[in-house]
């Protein structure tokens, strides 16, 4: 489980991306631009991960974070048939947004679509539980891709890998 409240938890910036995930707090935002409150504390002072557009960023850039590798020979992952879930918390405002998209990535740095949100999903934390298949060792990728608009933000909370059927 990662809320962000002390570091990135293990979680990696990519080195061949265009920009990075930055963390980030409710208090260090300007209205419209980034949620005012994490989801974990739902305080301004809490913490999540967070890119923007802006003009730092050209339109479809990508910045990408990685989960540690997983193991399959681990317990926790091997439940259902090998199933297992990644549950997130996810905030995508702006007139001019990009996408968010989430990839299953294997040790042979094969990536499976597990999710990909294009556009405004509304100015508050939404949820959601994707299912992680397959036998072999793996990572979690979110890639953010930068809109067009310069107060449009993607953020992250509460990343938590679970062992549910």
């Amino acid at each position: 489980h990662c809320n962000f409240e002390f570091d990135l938890c293990g979680w990696k910036q990519d080195e061949n991306d265009d920009f990075d995930w930055n963390l980030r707090t409710g208090s260090t935002t300007k209205i419209g631009i980034a949620p005012a409150t994490d989801h974990t504390l739902q305080e301004p002072s809490g913490h999540y991960i967070f890119i923007k557009s802006s003009f730092l960023q050209l339109p479809g850039q990508k910045a990408r974070i990685s989960s540690p590798l997983l193991s399959r020979r681990n317990k926790n992952c091997k439940v259902c048939g090998g199933l297992a879930l990644i549950l997130f918390y996810y905030h995508m405002y702006g007139d001019h947004i990009g996408s968010l998209i989430v990839y299953q990535k294997t040790t042979t740095k094969h990536e499976n679509i597990l999710l990909n949100l294009t556009g405004s999903q509304g100015n508050f934390w939404k949820q959601k539980s994707l299912i992680l298949a397959g036998d072999e060792d793996f990572q979690v990728v979110f890639e953010g891709i930068a809109g067009r608009g310069p107060k449009d933000g993607i953020a992250l909370d509460d990343l938590t890998f679970s062992r549910e059927c």
